[in-house]
C-alpha cells in the first residue's frame, strides 16, 4: 500500500455507509470502523446486532480496505500519510454528526482491529466528553516508548477496551496501558480480557455495546 505521489490524503472523498434512522432525526450516532482487509458493508452488519431505535450508524471505508500500511506499534511516521488521512476521516465522520445537530455526548466511537486503534487515538487526541468509545482488539497507536501526553479531558466519557489475552495483533499490555491512559484522562474505562479468544468479537462485547447504546437514547 503506496501513496500516489502528492497525495496527502489517501482516505479523503472516501464514502461514509449509513444505517438506521436519518441523520437529522438521530437521538444517537455511532461511527463504525473496520479493520484491515474488511470493509464499511461488515461493520453496517455488526450494526445490525445492536439497537435500531433512534440511531443512526456511520460506517467509514478505507481506500483499498486498509487504514494504515504497517502495524499500529510501528513509529507514527511508517504509517504515514495514511494514519493521519484515516484520523482526519473519523473527524470528518463526528463533524457531520454534530452539524446534524447530535450533541458529541451521543456520539459513540466503534472500532475493531485496525478501526479500534483509530478510535481509541482519535479520541485520546481529540479529549472531550463523547456518548462512548468501543475499542475491539485495538489499542493506542505507535511504539512502545512513544509519548503519550495528550492534552485535554475525556471527562467521564464510556470507553471500553475488549481483546483476547492471546491476540497475535494486539499485545495484551498494549491494551491494559491504553485503558490506564485513558483513564487518567478522565474516562470511566471498562476493560475486559477474554481468555484465548482469537481475533474477533463476541457476545459479551456486543452486550456492553448494547446497554451504552440504550443509556444514551433512553437519558
Amino acid at each position: 500500500m503506496t501513496a500516489q505521489p502528492g497525495l496527502r490524503d489517501p482516505h479523503g472523498g472516501q464514502p461514509i455507509m449509513q444505517h438506521g434512522v436519518a441523520l437529522d432525526t438521530a437521538r444517537a450516532v455511532v461511527v463504525l470502523l473496520h479493520g484491515r482487509g474488511s470493509a464499511a458493508e461488515e461493520m453496517l452488519g455488526l450494526a445490525g446486532e445492536l439497537p435500531q431505535a433512534n440511531i443512526a450508524y456511520l460506517a467509514l471505508q478505507a481506500a483499498g480496505n486498509t487504514w494504515y500500511p504497517h502495524r499500529f506499534l510501528e513509529p507514527l511516521a511508517r504509517n504515514e500519510p495514511f494514519l493521519g488521512s484515516a484520523l482526519r476521516a473519523v473527524g470528518r465522520a463526528v463533524a457531520l454528526a454534530t452539524t446534524a445537530g447530535v450533541p458529541a455526548d451521543r456520539i459513540v466511537l466503534l472500532g475493531f482491529s485496525q478501526g479500534a486503534c483509530l478510535v481509541v487515538e482519535w479520541a485520546a487526541r481529540n479529549a472531550q466528553r463523547l456518548g462512548g468509545v468501543v475499542g475491539l482488539s485495538g489499542g493506542l497507536i505507535g511504539p512502545d516508548d512513544a509519548t503519550r501526553t495528550y492534552p485535554g479531558d475525556l471527562a467521564g466519557t464510556p470507553v471500553f477496551l475488549g481483546c483476547s489475552d492471546h491476540d497475535s495483533h494486539i499485545p495484551k499490555q498494549r491494551v491494559l496501558d491504553t485503558g490506564a491512559i485513558l483513564q487518567r484522562m478522565g474516562a470511566a474505562t471498562a476493560l475486559r480480557l477474554y481468555p484465548r479468544m482469537g481475533h474477533t468479537i463476541n457476545e459479551d462485547e456486543l452486550a456492553w455495546v448494547r446497554e451504552l447504546l440504550t443509556q444514551i437514547t433512553t437519558d
